[in-house]
């Protein structure tokens, strides 16, 4: 082994990507004291001790009405990226998450003759199969978060392995509601967690009919109080108008992020599609999702086809089955959310939704940035 440290460079999207990140960054700091992390990294690792490149907010973009104008910064900022390291030749590129992005950067960079890893296997089992030929061409080696995902790459050839889920590894389930009530200072009433999403236009399209779905059920749940983590500054003025147009009189908290304590906190959750469905799986949380993507994304996958399964939320395909309301596109309003979220209030309806969770967090624990950086150890010969 060369006495040269090693150089990993890791391209993260979007907070969740930051989390995995951090993960695989102590795990792989762990085996390689030496070693320099660099790349496109959010706080999590920058505390990890990443050089950062470019901040994880430059990739936090989502659907293809919100791509289109990004397009242009994209691109600059992948070929600076290949500049940068077809130069420095790190000893392995890290893409988390991000496909769109990283597959791209991901096979320029193998063709130049680097090592090349993807975090998070899009979901070419659900949707555009035919986007593994080219995922063929740009990994050495796909680290998959999720168990049914690596049968899907060996029957295509492409090398893969299954690391489990770091959230899993995090999450105390343990934690009960008023436990986590106590912790924000909430009152012992009934809490509903609302969690709109983490992007611009997810809470555009999702805060009225969230607000409209606690209105009513304000009216049926005397006491009903609301708690809703805002992901970042740039969102709270779409909450609190939609808040103050259709539940003004409700009891309703914003904070800035804590979306776990938020979510440990509630009796129940209503949210966007998303990483955060897994986050209240984990937590042992009933919920209801809803969704609405902009109508060109929407026009395009259901004109082409595009969409294989029925359920979309992380848990329902995780349990195998649909154990989660899924209130998606025109059926995502207040009124269908709220018939949804009602029942969860009651202990049999919640206990038959969470017992389904329990087998999912038990095969997801499973040291996922220790398995990670096993995987690249032995990609890597050692």
């Amino acid at each position: 082994m060369t006495n040269k440290p090693l150089h990993f460079a890791l391209i993260a999207g979007e907070l969740s990507g930051d989390i995995l990140g951090a993960a695989l960054i102590r795990a792989l700091r762990a085996r390689y004291p030496g070693a320099r992390f660099t790349g496109v990294a959010g706080p999590g690792m920058v505390a990890e001790g990443c050089e950062k490149v470019e901040s994880i907010d430059a990739l936090s973009v989502m659907g293809i009405a919100e791509v289109l104008p990004a397009i242009p910064r994209l691109f600059k900022l992948r070929a600076a990226l290949i500049q940068r390291y077809v130069a420095e030749k790190p000893d392995v590129l890290i893409g988390i998450d991000a496909p769109d992005f990283n597959l791209g950067l991901e096979k320029r960079l193998r063709a130049r003759g680097l090592k090349t890893v993807h975090v998070v296997s899009p979901s070419v089992w659900a949707w555009r199969e035919g986007r593994v030929h080219g995922i063929k061409k740009s990994v050495d080696l796909m680290l998959c978060l999720f168990p049914f995902e690596t049968a899907f790459y060996a029957r295509h050839g492409v090398p893969a392995a299954y690391i489990g889920h770091p959230l899993a590894d995090q999450l105390d389930d343990a934690v009960t509601p008023l436990r986590g009530r106590q912790a924000l200072a909430l009152s012992e009433a009934p809490t509903l967690a609302v969690l709109p999403g983490s992007r611009g236009g997810e809470v555009a399209r999702l805060a009225v009919p969230f607000a409209q779905a606690v209105a009513r059920l304000a009216r049926q749940i005397p006491g009903l109080q609301v708690v809703t983590p805002v992901a970042k500054p740039s969102l709270r003025p779409g909450i609190e108008a939609a808040r103050a147009a259709h539940a003004p009189e409700v009891a309703w908290t914003l904070l800035d992020g804590q979306s776990r304590q938020a979510m440990q906190a509630a009796d129940v959750v209503l949210l966007a599609s998303g990483t955060a469905t897994l986050e209240g799986l984990l937590l042992g949380r009933p919920m209801v999702v809803g969704y609405a993507a902009s109508p060109l994304t929407v026009f395009f996958l259901r004109t082409l086809g595009m969409v294989k399964v029925v359920n979309v939320s992380l848990p329902n395909l995780l349990c195998g089955s649909a154990v989660v309301p899924e209130c998606l596109q025109e059926r995502c309003t207040g009124e269908l959310l709220s018939a949804a979220a009602l029942p969860l209030f009651g202990t049999a309806e919640a206990r038959a939704q969470t017992e389904s969770f329990t087998a999912v967090r038990r095969e997801l624990r499973r040291d996922a940035g220790a398995l990670a950086a096993a995987a690249i150890a032995n990609l890597l010969g050692q």
